[in-house]
């Protein structure tokens, strides 16, 4: 997203949530951003995408010094990042950085901090962080969430199919996944990582642009942050802090598990030949047939819009 003045690089720090029906989560967002953002000049920005469950009342009350975007239609997550984006470029000054967070999350005090002061710093290689990412956690604040991965290919879909995520990801040539416990206990590099919470330079903003919003929901983070490392700027793991993801049920949902997977075979497309995509479509659908069999609904679905060429032609949309 341009921005036009030099003061735009030590204005606030820009919190961006996107909304879609999120009255029962966002309360505790809210709650937490205070200890969150503690010790940060910020300023949060809310987008709502046409909620009918009283979310925009609910941001007026709670957080009356927001600025609240409505967007008029469920436009999907990355036009709402970038409705939030457009809204801050218009403060007087700008903003510094930005910390792009589902409602869902909860910060630890101090998280945000972290993870902008991560912004800038130079990488192993040489290149800069402009992706800062915490530790995740599920909701009993126990379980570490597996949020880092390496960028898809077709013997990481094979892997994937054959052995099963968890299972695979301990093999770096065999899954996205990244499993290895060392990697979330030091500042680790990864090709992407889960969007649900990361802050972003103000330099890999100006240097990348807009998020790309023909993926309505799912692969907008993994295209953002691929085309983050395209301009040299990296993602970085900062182990020193943590959030909750309550998460999502993209898992159970056989809706969202076929747009999720659709997605995955689209940006693959973006980045490589019609062969090489061929291959990691068969892959991906040898993986989802194979849970089909097993009784996955959700699997099932996914495989069956795989075999349709016009479902990887389509736009996903809600």
């Amino acid at each position: 997203m341009p921005r036009h003045t030099e003061a735009a690089h030590t204005g606030p720090v820009a919190v961006l949530v996107v909304t879609w029906n999120s009255a029962a989560v966002l309360p505790g967002l809210l709650a937490s951003l205070t200890e969150g953002m503690a010790g940060l000049d910020w300023r949060l920005v809310v987008a709502d995408n046409d909620s009918a469950d009283g979310t925009p009342e609910l941001v007026r009350s709670l957080a009356p010094d927001a600025t609240l975007v409505p967007t008029g239609r469920n436009a999907g997550y990355a036009a709402g990042v970038n409705a939030a984006l457009r809204a801050a470029a218009r403060w007087n000054g700008g903003y510094r950085a930005a910390l792009v967070c589902n409602p869902d999350i909860r910060m630890r005090p101090g998280c945000a901090g972290i993870l902008v002061a991560a912004l800038g710093t130079a990488a192993p290689d040489g290149t800069r962080v402009g992706i800062s990412v915490p530790l995740l956690y599920e909701e009993d604040q126990r379980t570490l969430v597996h949020s880092l991965r390496r960028e898809s290919s077709v013997t990481r879909a094979l892997g994937e199919a054959v052995l099963g995520n968890r299972r695979a990801g301990r093999f770096p040539r065999w899954s996205e996944l990244v499993t290895d416990p060392a990697a979330y206990a030091q500042r680790t590099c990864a090709d992407w990582a889960t969007g649900a919470l990361m802050a972003l330079s103000g330099d890999c903003l100006d240097a990348c642009g807009p998020w790309d919003e023909s993926f309505f929901l799912y692969s907008e983070e993994t295209e953002y942050c691929l085309r983050a490392r395209d301009h040299g700027y990296v993602t970085r793991l900062a182990p020193e802090t943590a959030a909750v993801h309550l998460g999502g049920d993209s898992k159970v949902s056989p809706r969202l598990w076929t747009l999720l997977t659709l997605n995955r075979v689209r940006l693959y497309r973006r980045r490589h030949s019609a062969v090489a995509t061929a291959a990691f479509r068969a892959a991906v659908l040898l993986r989802e047939t194979s849970r089909a069999a097993l009784g996955r609904a959700a699997s099932r679905a996914a495989a069956a819009a795989l075999l349709r060429p016009s479902a990887l032609r389509a736009t996903p949309g809600p």
